[in-house]
């Protein structure tokens, strides 16, 4: 099939750019409508997720500005301590220490990187998802504009990004909320809704550079990794260290300091590089042919491995770049959190729901602190066994498996490869951040057995992970294009487990989590039973899931 481009590389680009503006955006409007028609459960789950994570913090951010003067100069020293400086945000908002300040200090960094991720999903998802399955080919085919595809995609993210800051401005204020003013949090939304529309800009220059959207994706994430980095480093450091945070646009709209100093300003070179990085992507789109990036790709070697003839070690060639970037994540995670385990009695002395929450799970403060932190390294290490044991979707419905199953590799195999990678490499992923928790940790507390317990923590959690991908293995086999719903379960286990306790949530909702039946190390006594259990129903999924897969059509659409 011959590839249908706008325009030759070079001479093209430049009759493009002569072209009305008119032409160049035909079909903009139509393709937005379609986004959003696509998107019409995505966005939705997305906005309201970020906006009860944001109020579910309320009463934690009321609990942490006590009214005695005492408390609250204890509760000042706590904060201002390194290791939560660098998971929150400046120590100016210490400065006022009132419900709405600490729930800015507290969200407003955590609530950039939700936006940012949102967006930079979305436009990958309508500009170069659609180039790599050939989508975008049949669309450009009719009377389409040059631009209309990216200007649709960097519409439907910034329509989601100022819904998201409406709710927020408009829910804030009637929260309950001491302190939280309308003009606070108007700009508290505001703050959320650029750093949203700047890395919708940055996603727009990342689908120009690969012909791949994991590899657009990965780098425009690895950006949003970056600024939240460098405004963590500055904000810690001193002297010429704390200017890092100048070259964050997390850092800038954290600087606004919504319901302490509300300024606008900082939301304006915020502003200005959404508008740069958006005019960038508009540009390199013109160097280009569709389907095609700037970065050539990487020449292979001249004679392959011989694990490469193998469909497992194929598969974990396809998986690699992902399982570094989570491996390598999960270990900071893990190394942040175990950080502040020697301080979690200090932090925590004033906060009695959040005393009485870990206390549940039974154990010492420290203990019940480091197994709350572990299903939080467990929830994200279940991300990559979602996203790779839905990796042979993907190249199901791109046309490359057709080739390989034509051949004497059985789907079973083919697919249980994948299925290995996914499994095994959450498992080390999993692994990895209980290792930086673990390491981090026992230096902190002081105590070199709470290294191994906090091993067998995290290893305790893998059941709950196979039981995630066989999910996603079932949906793959019986539903393929209901897949979506495997996220369902790391966003529900991460709901009910960590926000649920906060909120007091009813047990059974907790039970109907995999996460729910882990037996909260090193807080409480090792259950053989409930991993056993889990192991089970992991193997029934992905054995139903491989049956559906065996006797189903394949989907190329």
């Amino acid at each position: 099939m011959s590839t249908v481009t706008d325009t030759a590389p070079r001479t093209g680009a430049v009759r493009d750019q002569s072209r009305p503006a008119g032409q160049a955006l035909a079909g903009t409007g139509t393709l937005f409508r379609f986004a959003l028609r696509r998107d019409r459960v995505r966005l939705p789950a997305w906005v309201v997720a970020i906006v009860f994570l944001t109020l579910s913090s309320v009463k934690k951010a009321t609990d942490m500005a006590p009214d005695d003067p005492e408390k609250a100069a204890d509760m000042v020293k706590t904060l201002s301590g390194p290791a939560m400086l660098a998971m929150t945000g400046p120590e100016h908002y210490l400065s006022e220490l009132t419900p709405a300040s600490m729930l800015s200090l507290l969200m407003l960094g955590y609530g950039a990187i939700l936006a940012g991720l949102m967006s930079v999903l979305t436009v990958v998802r309508h500009t170069r998802a659609d180039e790599e399955t050939g989508i975008a080919e049949l669309v450009r085919s009719g009377v389409v504009g040059r631009h209309a595809t990216l200007t649709a995609a960097l519409a439907t993210a910034a329509t989601a990004d100022a819904v998201l800051g409406l709710l927020l401005a408009g829910m804030l204020p009637g929260a309950g909320l001491d302190g939280a003013t309308a003009g606070g949090a108007l700009l508290y939304g505001a703050a959320i809704t650029v750093i949203g529309l700047v890395f919708a800009g940055v996603a727009a220059v990342t689908v120009q550079l690969s012909a791949h959207a994991r590899a657009a994706s990965g780098a425009a994430l690895a950006v949003l990794g970056a600024a939240y980095a460098l405004r963590a480093a500055g904000d810690v450091g001193t002297g010429a260290v704390s200017a890092l945070s100048v070259l964050s646009p997390i850092g800038w709209i954290q600087r606004a300091y919504p319901f302490v100093d509300n300024r606008w300003w900082p939301l304006l070179p915020a502003l200005a590089l959404a508008v740069g990085t958006a005019a960038a992507g508009y540009v390199l789109s013109t160097r280009r042919d569709v389907g095609a990036g700037l970065l050539p790709p990487r020449t292979g070697r001249r004679g392959a491995s011989a694990a490469l003839t193998h469909p497992l070690g194929f598969a974990v060639r396809l998986h690699r770049g992902l399982l570094l970037g989570f491996s390598a994540a999960l270990l900071v995670l893990g190394a942040m959190y175990g950080s502040i385990l020697g301080d979690v009695d200090d932090m925590l002395k004033d906060l009695d729901d959040v005393r009485e929450a870990l206390a549940e799970a039974g154990g010492t403060l420290v203990e019940s602190f480091a197994s709350t932190v572990m299903l939080v390294v467990a929830v994200v290490a279940s991300l990559f066994v979602v996203m790779a044991a839905l990796r042979p979707r993907s190249e199901e419905t791109s046309g490359r498996v057709e080739p390989l199953l034509a051949t004497s590799l059985s789907r079973t195999r083919w697919a249980a490869s994948h299925l290995v990678a996914a499994l095994g490499g959450g498992t080390l992923v999993l692994l990895l951040g209980a290792l930086g928790l673990g390491l981090a940790g026992a230096a902190s507390v002081g105590d070199g057995d709470l290294f191994a317990d906090l091993l067998g923590a995290g290893l305790a959690y893998a059941p709950a992970l196979w039981v995630t991908g066989g999910v996603a293995v079932l949906l793959f086999g019986w539903a393929p294009r209901a897949t979506a719903l495997a996220w369902a379960v790391p966003a529900y286990g991460f709901a009910v487990g960590y926000v649920g306790k906060l909120l007091d949530l009813p047990g059974w909702l907790n039970d109907l989590s995999p996460f729910g039946h882990v037996p909260q190390l090193p807080a409480t006594e090792l259950r053989w039973t409930p991993l056993v259990l889990l192991t089970l129903v992991a193997a029934a999924l992905i054995a139903c899931g491989l049956a559906g897969f065996r006797r189903r059509d394949l989907d190329t659409k």
